[in-house]
């Protein structure tokens, strides 16, 4: 399933050059990601029951068509890579303008954090389940992490 929700931009998202900031698109992916979360039960009384919370190692966007004020946009998310206990994960955000123009794409490498622990933790199983009905981009890797012995 590709998870795909739409957004009407707002005046506060753009520059003076009339279109859309920079920070403004990994806003939105941000929020595209949360609102996945929240749609599929990992809400923020589930992770915070589990004491846990995402964090973000890397970040990466690569634009290509500018959105303008008054156009609207939608996001697609697609799971990247995935580790076997989901405690690592990579997600792939593909924004597109009006007529599905493609305009950039984030992509993110992330884990969970434990909140109380400060220290990366696995998520309960649940959190792999969801992730999985996500669509796989092409490219779509396991996650292997090193042990610590």
């Amino acid at each position: 399933m590709v998870y795909k929700i739409a957004f009407t931009t707002k005046w506060a998202d753009f520059d003076p050059n009339k279109h859309l900031r920079h920070t403004a698109y990994n806003d939105y992916a941000a929020e595209c990601r949360i609102r996945f979360f929240n749609d599929f039960g990992l809400t923020p009384a589930l992770l915070e029951a589990n004491h846990i919370g995402p964090i973000l190692f890397k970040e990466e966007t690569t634009f290509y068509k500018e959105i303008r004020l008054g156009e609207s946009l939608h996001i697609e998310l697609r799971l990247k890579a995935i580790s076997a206990q989901a405690e690592r994960f990579k997600m792939h955000h593909y924004i597109y303008k009006d007529h599905g123009v493609l305009a950039a794409e984030v992509q993110i490498f992330a884990a969970w954090l434990h909140l109380e622990q400060r220290k990366l933790a696995v998520p309960p199983p649940l959190v792999k389940t969801i992730f999985c009905t996500l669509d796989q981009t092409e490219d779509f890797e396991e996650l292997l992490i090193k042990s610590k012995n």
